[in-house]
């Protein structure tokens, strides 16, 4: 009896030592003496002491900053990229099993992609189409990483560097861009007024009275900007015409008095 109750005791100590805890956001992968047994958590699990070993593996989105790239583009222009990727286990037997350590190796290939896709585009489509370059690459990543268990969920560059000469270069550029909106937009302009002054010119040769008109308002607003004495050269046959309207006026007072 006295025998019976240290091994009891050491007994008991050996099943409590086989009690594990894995958090809500930890899987633990399981090994029954060299081999795959199963997969436990979250919460509170056994497992045999001296025959099962365990690796816990988190499976929450991690982030990850890829170190900044020098690297060539389409168009041989040297440019520097850094970018930031997140990531996270979604089959934690194939992240143990499958892969020696699965954070270097999607480490090393996001890099390597980024490289990869950055030397297949022009630096105007990498500095313009950033959103595609970010999905496509996203998009290698992801079926590359998916047999380790890993779900790539979003890729982002964080920023281009471009070398000095070429950021002036493309100031002057971007100078001239504008220039010739800016003439464009002039010799538009210039032609509508043509074409307006052209209507105008044909609807006075029509009416010429309507000149006379054009002619009195122009007079008048050169009276207003200058306080300068102006002389009215006017044609016979308006003198004639106001004459004219001035008397049936005074004829018309004479016939009411």
């Amino acid at each position: 009896m006295e025998i019976a109750i240290p091994i009891l005791l050491i007994l008991v100590a050996l099943a409590l030592s086989g009690l594990r805890i894995a958090q809500e956001y930890e899987r633990a992968i399981v090994f029954r003496l060299g081999r795959y047994s199963e997969t436990k958590g979250p919460g509170l699990y056994w497992i045999i002491p001296f025959i099962d070993r365990q690796q816990t593996i988190d499976i929450r989105t991690k982030t990850v900053d890829l170190e900044q790239q020098e690297t060539i583009t389409k168009d041989s222009v040297t440019i520097k990229v850094n970018a930031v990727l997140w990531f996270r286990v979604t089959n934690p037997e194939n992240a143990v099993i499958r892969i020696a350590n699965f954070n270097t190796a999607v480490y090393q290939f996001a890099v390597t992609a980024l490289r990869n896709i950055i030397g297949l585009h022009l630096l105007d489509e990498v500095l313009r189409e950033r959103e595609q370059i970010n999905a496509t690459l996203q998009k290698i990543v992801d079926e590359a990483t998916e047999p380790w268990g890993v779900k790539i969920e979003m890729v982002e560059m964080k920023d281009v560097e471009i070398p000095e000469s070429m950021q002036r270069a493309m100031a002057r550029e971007a100078e001239a861009i504008r220039e010739k909106r800016a003439r464009i937009i002039k010799a538009e302009a210039e032609l509508e007024s043509s074409i307006k002054l052209t209507q105008g010119a044909k609807q006075m040769q029509e009416s010429p009275i309507s000149l006379e008109l054009r002619r009195m308002q122009m007079l008048s607003e050169i009276g207003i900007d200058n306080n300068t004495t102006t002389v009215i050269l006017m044609p016979a046959e308006f003198s004639n015409a106001a004459k004219s309207f001035t008397e049936m006026v005074s004829q018309n007072k004479a016939s009411e008095s």
